[in-house]
């Protein structure tokens, strides 16, 4: 018998019960439903069975079966890939767009300065200006000179006058401490202070302008040069550790991909931190290009490295 007709409660136990009369399996009937049935009244009363008319297909059928969901499987997974790819393509797009956007305020950030450090530079500009300080930022090139103990304190009186001439402009309560290098004819010079980072500015700026105004009016009328060290909330250790840790993370990049890479425009100090960083690296070395204030450093593979 390759053909039967059965009644059941439902349409599961209909195709149960034609797969037993036929001895084979689901997949290979073909099926004809004769009655739906009905499930009456609280599933008892006024029920109808569900009657279907089975039949055992041929090997064609049975293999032309088989070809249509094999097709219909792989239509499915071409779908789901391509609507993962476009999902990938998406999220791309979004991951670039996100980043020339971050890359444009980046920019924007580095031309424009936020608003709550003007008075700060306004300040200092006014009182360099008093001064007669020039307005070159060139490594001056006097020779150092020993400095006497009365000299020093002098020196550290003349700082500390500019810059609380500048803070009381501002109305800010900044403390000063002084202490002066006699080996290296360095003053160091310590701000504490409420909201200090209005004076440290974006990525140090105003407090890398104050330090140069400050090294212009103590070095002025003195024969040799005295450098200077404007610092706080221990800034300058923590950014030279960030642009340590940044300059091995790049050199790291070059190595891997063997192409260049150039770092944001630094000011000349922030420079020194990176070509010193990686000045003894045997895999990559590096040089700076361009002209203040987009001066900045790159990052390439040594021609001998493997």
């Amino acid at each position: 018998m390759d053909n039967t007709t059965v009644s059941a409660k439902t349409y599961d136990e209909a195709i149960t019960k034609a797969c037993i009369e036929l001895q084979t399996t689901s997949e290979h009937l073909h099926v004809e439903i004769l009655e739906k049935g009905t499930s009456g009244l609280f599933g008892v009363l006024g029920g109808k069975p569900c009657v279907i008319r089975a039949r055992v297909m041929s090997e064609e059928e049975i293999e032309a079966a088989e070809k249509k969901e094999a097709e219909e499987a792989e239509k499915k997974r071409n779908e789901e890939a391509k609507a993962a790819e476009e999902r990938k393509k998406a999220a791309e797009a979004e991951k670039k767009e996100e980043t020339a956007k971050k890359a444009e305020e980046k920019k924007k950030e580095y031309h424009e300065k936020p608003a709550a450090e003007k008075p700060v530079r306004e300040a200092a500009e006014k009182k360099a200006a008093e001064t007669g300080a020039p307005a070159s930022r060139k490594t001056d090139d006097r020779p150092k000179k020993e400095v006497s103990a009365e000299e020093a304190e002098k020196l550290e009186q003349k700082a500390e006058a500019f810059l609380k001439e500048i803070f009381d402009t501002m109305g800010t309560e900044v403390s000063l401490q002084t202490s002066f290098d006699h080996e290296d004819n360095e003053l160091d010079v310590r701000l504490t202070g409420n909201d200090m980072g209005i004076l440290i500015g974006k990525r140090g700026q105003t407090l890398d302008s104050l330090q140069y105004l400050v090294s212009l009016v103590v070095n002025k009328h003195h024969d040799g040069y005295i450098r200077i060290k404007l610092d706080t909330e221990n800034y300058r250790e923590r950014r030279e550790e960030k642009l340590t840790s940044l300059a091995e993370n790049i050199a790291g990049k070059v190595r891997r991909t063997r192409k260049p890479v150039s770092l944001e425009p630094m000011n000349p100090y922030e420079r020194r931190i990176i070509h010193s960083a990686l000045q003894n690296d045997p895999y990559v070395t590096t040089y700076s290009e361009g002209e203040d204030p987009y001066r900045h450093i790159v990052v390439v593979l040594k021609k001998d490295a493997k």
